[in-house]
This record gives structure tokens, sequence and C-alpha cells, in this order.
């Protein structure tokens, strides 16, 4: 029976990934500032630099006088635009293909992306699954040992604590986790980069680059020991600024459990402490946290590692997603949209069958008969 449920899982997600790229065109296709109108504006202020180099301060003048008239302009076009040849207008519109009415653009790009064709970046001059591919390995780094790690701490950690409520160990505990809570993850990176890696104190880490430059030379055991020296401190942050919710979610849905009626039963059958948590207790309080295991993965892969590539200057997915909304660069927003949309449904899946493996008399595929 499950197979069939997996089945039909596997075939709503292409209908899912239409609905979630249909939405997302039709909102790109209502926002303002276009890649061509990014590419005139680019244009503008290279042709006003020059004017100004050339010309000196009156040349300047002239060529801030001109940009405003033509931003002055109406129509419904672009401002930028305004007192430039309509043929080159045009020809750019050709080239970006938006000389071509949206729903035959999207026609396309939905064709396209059946094979996993994702296009050209209109700005990088590379295909976007090239790109996708080439970031990808940062974005499943951060991603995935992070997520290891805050599921190996918060979920003994949060066990300890719901035996232990109220005594002396949970009170000191909870301290680390109001201070997880309350800073953010790129605070903890800026504090980490100070101290750890040539900030101000100490140089103990790079601070650039997934691996080093001389990865390549060394032998296996020294790259994965160089991998994981560049990875230790952004991934550190991202553990402390994500182990807390789970923390307490581990916590309470081991106390809500403890406290029950069978719990109750199972000790006055003479079970000790540690039959009752992990024969009766752990496999059904585990289920709400592997409920969250999807969107932390999902979370620490693309949005909550923007702004640690960023400051531990880590080419990834993340990135490269942020930085074409941006630029306009559509073929690179929809392609890593595309890409991101994947990941979580298939993770989503996978967290239904893990649900069925902790606890089999979870059927979803009865449930839906």
């Amino acid at each position: 029976m499950m197979y069939a449920y997996i089945l039909r899982r596997l075939a709503l997600i292409p209908l899912t990934l239409f609905g979630i790229i249909a939405i997302n065109f039709a909102i790109v296709q209502i926002a303002p500032g276009g890649p061509v109108e990014q590419l005139l504006a680019q244009l503008k202020d290279t042709a006003v630099s020059a004017t100004a180099r050339v010309g000196g301060g009156e040349g300047a003048e002239a060529g801030r006088g001109s940009t405003g008239q033509q931003g002055a302009g109406g129509n419904g076009a672009y401002r930028g635009a305004q007192g430039l040849d309509p043929a080159f207008i045009a020809e750019l519109n050709r080239q970006f293909g938006f000389d071509q009415p949206a729903y035959v653009r999207f026609g396309r790009m939905i064709r396209d992306y059946l094979s996993f064709d994702l296009g050209r970046s209109y700005f990088r001059d590379r295909d976007v699954m090239d790109l996708v591919l080439d970031k990808l390995p940062v974005s499943i780094s951060l991603g995935v040992w992070s997520t290891l790690l805050i599921y190996l701490i918060s979920v003994p950690l949060g066990i300890a604590k719901a035996v232990r409520d109220g005594s002396r160990f949970d009170v000191l505990s909870s301290a680390a986790v109001i201070v997880g809570y309350a800073i953010p993850a790129f605070l903890f990176a800026i504090l980490l980069v100070i101290v750890f890696a040539g900030g101000r104190y100490l140089d103990w880490f790079p601070l650039r680059g997934l691996v080093s430059d001389h990865w390549a030379d060394l032998s296996w055991p020294a790259r994965i020991a160089d991998y994981f020296w560049h990875l230790t401190l952004p991934v550190t942050a991202m553990v402390i600024g994500g182990f807390a919710s789970l923390t307490m979610l581990t916590k309470n849905s081991f106390l809500d459990e403890i406290n029950k009626q069978y719990v109750m039963t199972a000790r006055a059958k003479g079970l000790d402490e540690r039959q009752v948590l992990y024969g009766h207790v752990f496999r059904n309080a585990m289920l709400l946290v592997i409920a969250g295991f999807p969107a932390t993965l999902v979370g620490m892969l693309f949005t909550g590692s923007l702004l640690i590539e960023v400051i531990f200057s880590l080419d990834g997915l993340g990135l490269l997603g942020f930085e074409a909304v941006i630029k306009r660069d559509y073929p690179v927003m929809f392609g890593t949209l595309y890409v991101f949309s994947l990941i979580g449904l298939l993770l989503n899946l996978i967290s239904d069958l893990t649900y069925h493996w902790v606890d089999p008399r979870i059927d979803f595929a009865a449930r839906e008969g």
C-alpha cells in the first residue's frame, strides 16, 4: 500500500512544481524593473560617468540633466529608455525573449524544465544548470552538516531536559537555549570571524571558500581535513543559531508523552525508566521532531545560509538566488526556484516515509483511501 502512496506523491510533484512556477511567473510579470530596464540603467550610468570624465563638471551636469529629462517621459515605457533608439530597445527585448507574449515564454520555459534545461543566465553568460551545479556543493555542505549537528545536539539535549525537568541541569542548559534564541546566526558568525578567523584575535580558521586553493594537490586525508577546516566556523554559527527551537520542541514533545496515561500504565507494570522512555515514549514523541526535519534542512540549505555565505565568502545557491532577484536575472531566479522546490517536495515525501518507519501504525495510504 505504501508503494501506491509513494507513486501518487511522486505523480503530484510535477503538478505542484507547475503551480509554484506559474504563480511566481505571474508575480514577476507585474513587478517593475525587469532585466532590460536593469541593463538600460547600467548603460545610462556608464554614459553619464564617461561624460563626466571627458567633459568635466559641466559635462557631468549635462549628463545628469539629460537623464532627468528622459526619466520624465511618459507613454508607459520605462523612463530610462526615453531618448534611446527604439530599434536598440527592441533588439534588447528580442535578445532577452520579451518580444514574445508571456504565455509563449512560460510555455517554452515549462517545456525546457521537463528536460532540466534551465536556460542561460542573462548576465553571467553561463547555463543556469551549470551555475546551480557549481554552487550546490556549498549549500549542501552547509545544510547537511548543520542539520545533522543540530539534530545530534538538540534531540539528546531535549530528552535530557525533559527527563530532568525543573532540575539544575534543566535550568542551566536553558541559558544556552535562550542565547541561541536571542542571537541570530549571522551575529555569531561575525563574532567567530573576529575571534578565530584573523578578525582581531586568533587566526586559526580560513575566511574564504569551501576548500583551499591547493586542495587538488593534497592527499585524500588532507583534503577531508581541509574541507572540514573551512566548514568549522560557518557550520558552528548555523548550529548555534538553529539548535534552540529544536531542543525545546524535543523537550516539550517528550514531556507531553511522559505525562500520558499509557506511560503510567507501563511504569505500573514494572518497566524501568529506560524501557519506558525508549520503548514507549520515544517513538511517539519523535514524530513531531521528524515532522520538522524537511523544513529545517531546506531552511539550512537555502534561506538560513544566505548571510553565512556572504560573511564567510562561500558562493552557494542561496547567494546565487538572492543576487538573481536583485539583478532580475530571470533564468537564474526560476532555475533556483525550480531546484529549491523540487528538493523541498522530495524531502517532504522522505519525511512522510520516516514517519511510517518510526511508527508503522501510521499508514498514509490507508488514510487517503
